[in-house]
């Protein structure tokens, strides 16, 4: 199985993150150059803490439960899944080779993937796919995207979504889908905007960013929403149960969700910190002069005080990304409001189809 499939099929979208299982089913409306999304259904089915830790699962009876659940509480028929993976085990680049035959980039993917792996580790360890992005007749030049995934990381994802009767025919990467969701919910303009994506998921931050629509870097940082929960926890000497209701605004443990602001602003403080460094590597080694938007999503991003801090420190727009501002009937549908801007990668899985390059 690869990450760009080659037959062609609806799937339904099935994001496996590390605190919730989230499902989502769309039905294209229109062509598909000028395709737009009927929002079917959407839902989600949370775990027990710590049953995937860092993109790694650790209770697979815990995951195959949740799956089950988000689809049976959803009642979806079909079993083709669209799944995705994220972390350190996860690599993307984009190299720029000579125009070839198909046989000799199969030769040349190899060499160029060997380049990019970790110390000590081989192509045998990772599950390896490729895509022509861009073709340059008049240089002789093409833009290839890398894509790898550790064989161990990928395969234990597809088999709890097999012990869980699902089929899944495509593996994607979280940042991909961002960006998908992005685009779908994105209206042209004129002006081709430098936006910069953050996902905010519980181990990870999904990073991707943009000129106009078209992607130009993608990273995964090991930054999430747990970070808020480790320091509230810290900070004022409670349970990280207790300090996950604080930091979704409710009192716990006798405390109230104010008295978490102070450690919520010294970790957001930390995260402006880390998308700086990221986004200063972007500017510098893709020639852009400057930032003109943040856009955040995931279920760090509804965090207090974070917008804020980042608007502060890039003094430029930061919203969150609505995944649902162009989905017909997305707004208000049963499960929608409830995901908001964490609903962003499984809409993009969603809009996925077998074949899709």
């Amino acid at each position: 199985m690869g990450f760009f499939p080659k037959k062609s099929k609806r799937l339904v979208g099935l994001d496996i993150g590390s605190s919730s299982v989230k499902v989502c089913e769309l039905q294209r409306v229109g062509n598909k150059e000028g395709a737009s999304f009927h929002l079917q259904k959407i839902g989600m089915a949370e775990m027990p803490r710590d049953s995937i830790v860092e993109g790694d699962i650790m209770d697979s009876n815990a995951v195959i439960a949740a799956i089950r659940q988000a689809v049976s509480d959803q009642k979806i028929k079909a079993k083709e899944v669209a799944i995705s993976v994220s972390g350190q085990q996860v690599i993307v680049k984009k190299v720029t080779l000579q125009i070839m035959s198909q046989a000799e980039l199969v030769e040349s993917i190899r060499w160029e993937a060997e380049s990019f792996f970790p110390s000590g580790q081989s192509l045998e360890s990772y599950a390896l796919d490729y895509a022509i992005v861009e073709e340059r007749n008049a240089e002789g030049n093409m833009d290839v995207l890398l894509v790898a995934c550790r064989k161990d990381k990928m395969e234990s994802y597809i088999s709890c979504v097999v012990q869980a009767g699902l089929k899944p025919r495509t593996v994607d990467l979280d940042v991909f889908a961002l960006q998908n969701a992005f685009e779908a919910n994105t209206q042209a303009t004129g002006y081709e905007e430098v936006s910069v994506l953050a996902n905010i998921g519980a181990s990870f931050t999904n990073l991707c960013m943009l000129t106009g629509k078209k992607s130009l870097f993608w990273r995964d940082i090991p930054f999430g929403g747990d970070k808020f929960t480790i320091k509230i926890a810290e900070d004022l000497g409670i349970s990280s149960e207790g300090a996950e209701e604080l930091k979704k605004g409710r009192p716990a443990e006798g405390r109230e969700p104010q008295e978490a602001e102070p450690s919520i602003a010294a970790v957001s403080d930390s995260f402006a910190d880390e998308l700086s460094r990221n986004t200063e590597f972007f500017r510098n080694n893709f020639k852009v002069d400057k930032i003109d938007r943040i856009l955040l999503s995931g279920g760090g991003a509804k965090m207090t005080s974070l917008a804020g801090t980042l608007k502060g420190r890039f003094n430029v727009p930061v919203e969150l990304l609505d995944p649902f501002s162009l989905i017909e009937d997305g707004k208000g549908a049963p499960g929608a409001e409830e995901l908001g801007c964490a609903g962003a990668v499984v809409i993009g899985l969603a809009m996925r189809e077998e074949g899709d390059r």
